[in-house]
């Protein structure tokens, strides 16, 4: 359990650094289109974060304590698959699980979309 608790406090200081070394604010764009190649291979946490949309996402996310990360998909089953698993990668990677929501909204054929959401 103390690994874990190092883990996630080391990969929330490299995102952070990273969004202070990239200079993400919260006046730049907050949606980040996921690529849908990442759905024709096997994923990882290293895949999953080697996007820059999901790393960008993060970044952003990290940068509000009060935002909300959600996850944007289509009604179809499949697209409702890769959701609910983007969600589980990004609480296995350390985001809080209870700010993250999943939202059926797009058409059924438009990849996942990351929207970091200000609660302000």
């Amino acid at each position: 359990m103390k690994l874990r608790s190092s883990a996630r406090s080391l990969f929330r200081v490299s995102l952070l650094s990273s969004v202070m070394a990239t200079g993400i604010t919260q006046a730049n764009a907050q949606a980040f289109v996921v690529p849908a190649e990442l759905w024709d291979r096997p994923r990882s946490a290293t895949t999953v974060m080697a996007l820059a949309p999901v790393r960008q996402a993060v970044a952003a996310w990290l940068a509000q304590p009060a935002a909300r990360l959600v996850v944007h998909h289509g009604t179809g089953q499949e697209s409702q698959l890769q959701a609910e698993e983007m969600r589980a990668w990004l609480a296995a990677l350390a985001l809080e699980s209870d700010r993250l929501t999943l939202r059926g909204d797009l058409k059924g054929s438009e990849p996942l979309l990351l929207e970091v959401m200000s609660d302000k």
